[in-house]
């Protein structure tokens, strides 16, 4: 695994932190995430959380940036709740993150080695999902 390190956009990841304190309530939202796209614009969601299973606040944003007409996001950041900070994606959600966004990169880390990788970093080896999809005739 060869890291490369960007720019952090500390704006994202207060954008995520003050979702996580203003609106993170109970055990249902204990996660937030802010994602900038290519053009700007911020987007932030929370987690879902069920006993069931729920959609981690990366996956929330997904579909809310989507619904706002944001397709090309350029960087994400996920704070937990109680002021835990940066915290980084889950298996699952850095294999959607990487399938809809190849180069998107992720701030991970925490206190002062806060760090953005580019999300291939965080999985190597992947499968990468659009590698085995027919083409469309």
């Amino acid at each position: 695994m060869t890291t490369q390190t960007h720019h952090v956009d500390h704006e994202l990841i207060q954008a995520a932190a003050h979702i996580a304190r203003t609106r993170c309530r109970g055990d249902n939202h204990t996660m937030a995430a802010a994602a900038r796209s290519r053009d700007g614009r911020i987007v932030t969601a929370v987690n879902a959380y069920h006993f069931t299973g729920g959609p981690c606040a990366e996956l929330v944003l997904i579909g809310a940036a989507a619904a706002q007409g944001v397709y090309d996001l350029d960087t994400i950041v996920a704070v937990g709740d109680r002021e835990r900070g940066v915290v980084p994606p889950c298996g699952r959600c850095r294999q959607v993150l990487l399938d809809y966004f190849p180069a998107l990169k992720v701030i991970v880390g925490s206190d002062d080695h806060i760090r953005a990788v580019p999300i291939a970093d965080l999985l190597p080896e992947s499968y990468v999902w659009a590698d085995h999809q027919l083409d469309a005739e």
